[in-house]
Parts: structure tokens; sequence; C-alpha cells
């Protein structure tokens, strides 16, 4: 079985994914079960007609999401774009989706002090331009540091729901991985305005880039026991292991975020 079938197995719970590029992954592509959330994840010129294209060609686009980290570098995935030139491109390329009844993702920055200014200079750029429908997050860190981000976030947007696209508490060991993964879960079920999150480790623990027992998948392609929790299963007893002696690299555009909603908004 390859690890693609893992995430649409009949047990599985999940029912989105992203995969930070405009178009689904082939090996989702005529999935019954995973409807896809197309992301403009740089300054790209054709992401609208991208999305605009499969929509009329029947498919279910009813998010999208922009920006990944664009106040990062990409040595860690960042799409290191000025809020300036962000916002020109979402006027252009994802603002006229809200039309066709697309909701719309703001940027989403990294968890750091830079994230928080670079949003807010890119709303002050739009002008009241960007009508964004929601914010996405991300996070690395203890649990504490989450919630706390949380709040801060919803205290500066509180008129948007709220989507946790990116989190782990990265490089730990075991269980605080474990703890970490059952704490933020049972704390995002609890808070209304948290509508979608998704945790990052749909990988193999050996080419994890976040530690890897933050991993879904052993580096034997096993579900761990945190991997069969997010897809509403039972603990497994598999443990996860490195890649020993070599350097794990940014996954990039080949790495798939799987989403679990917590109540839908179609």
């Amino acid at each position: 079985m390859s690890d693609d079938s893992i995430w649409t197995s009949a047990s599985s719970d999940l029912t989105w994914y992203y995969n930070y590029q405009s178009t689904p992954s082939a090996a989702f592509k005529n999935s019954s079960k995973l409807q896809f959330v197309p992301m403009l994840w740089g300054t790209s010129t054709t992401f609208l007609d991208d999305v605009t294209s499969q929509i009329k060609g029947g498919a279910n686009i009813s998010y999208v999401l922009a920006f990944n980290e664009p106040d990062g570098g990409g040595s860690t995935g960042g799409s290191a774009i000025p809020a300036e030139t962000a916002a020109e491109t979402w006027q252009r390329e994802v603002e006229p989706l809200k039309e066709l009844g697309v909701k719309l993702g703001a940027p989403a920055v990294t968890g750091a002090p830079s994230g928080t200014i670079w949003l807010q200079n890119f709303f002050n750029a739009c002008k009241g331009n960007c009508s964004a429908d929601f914010i996405p997050i991300h996070w690395y860190g203890n649990f504490e540091g989450l919630a706390s981000h949380v709040g801060e976030v919803r205290a500066a947007y509180q008129n948007l729901t709220m989507w946790v696209t990116e989190y782990a508490n990265n490089n730990v060991n075991l269980k605080e991985s474990q703890n970490f993964y059952n704490q933020s879960s049972q704390f995002f079920d609890r808070i209304d305005y948290i509508t979608h999150y998704s945790y990052f480790g749909s990988f193999r623990s050996s080419v994890s880039n976040v530690g890897p027992n933050a991993a879904m998948l052993t580096e034997k392609g096993k579900l761990t026991d945190l991997g069969s929790w997010y897809l509403g299963g039972a603990a497994t007893g598999n443990i996860p292991h490195g890649a020993a002696g070599r350097n794990v690299l940014f996954a990039g555009s080949s790495t798939v975020v799987f989403i679990t909603s917590i109540w839908s908004l179609l």
C-alpha cells in the first residue's frame, strides 16, 4: 500500500487537503473523499485562471489559501514576498474568486513577530480591497505558545474565523510530541472560531524536517500513534525513527497537508 492510500482509507476522518499549489495532487485528483483547497504560494500570474478552470470543470472549490509564510525565507518553506507585492497579487489573482462564492484565506504568515508585522502591512497595502474570510495561522513550539498565539491573532482579527494550517511541536521527544498533539486537538475542538486545523506531519519520520516524533508515519510508512489519532483511529504502538547520518530538507511543494474540519462552512 502506498503512503497516499493511507489518507483516503475508509477509516480515515480526513475530508480536505492542500499541497501548496493551485492544482490538485495526482494521487487525489479523482478522490471523492478529499476536497482540494488551492493555494497561491507566491506571486503567480495564473492562479485565478487555474482555480476558475477547475470550478468550470465541476470541481468543488469552496476555499483558497494564499502566500505561504511570506515573511519567511525559502530555507524554511517561506515564499518571501514583500507585503505590498502580495497585496497587488491578491487583488489580481485572489479577490475575483469572491464573486464565484469562494471563501478566501488571508496570507498564512509564520508564528514569529515578523509575521504579525507583515500581515498588518499587507492589509494596510490592500487599502480595504482584500476581503479575507478567515485567518490561517502556523505554529511550531509548545502548547502554551500555541494557545497564546491563537489568542493574539483572535484579538487582532475578531471578525474572521481561523484555520490552523500548520502546527507541530518540532524536535521534541515522543511523549512531548504526543502530549502536544492531544492538548492542541482538544483545545481547537473547544473553540468555535477555529473551523479547520491541519497538523504538519503527513510524511515518514525519516524525511521529517520537524523531527521524527512529529511525523504521522514511521520510516517504514506505518501509522504512528499520532497519525492514527489524527485519522480518528486508536494508538498503533508504531514508534517513529529518524534518518540517521543525513540532513532532512524542507519538502516544499511536494508536501501534502490534510485538514480536519471541526464544522463545515458549506
